[in-house]
């Protein structure tokens, strides 16, 4: 068990990274636009295409949003 735990916080750690670099990406193409430097491609285009798809997508689409944020608030 105690490799099992282990792994888990690994994939938590890692995700929280993740999400502070989404974060962080975000903010430097709302503050400099799209041509920053070090990131390659376009985080605030590529979250409006996903949350385009999944509004698309209709109830599935609401399903999906739903569990994305009881994932992000349970980590919490």
């Amino acid at each position: 068990m105690e490799v099992l735990d282990s792994v888990r916080k690994w994939i938590v750690q890692l995700t929280e990274i993740g999400l502070a670099l989404v974060a962080l990406g975000i903010v430097l193409q709302l503050l400099f636009g799209e041509n920053v430097e070090f990131i390659t491609g376009d985080v605030t285009g590529n979250i409006i295409a996903l949350v385009g798809q999944l509004g698309a997508a209709g109830v599935v689409g609401l399903v999906a949003i739903a569990i994305i944020l009881y994932l992000f608030n349970k980590r919490a």
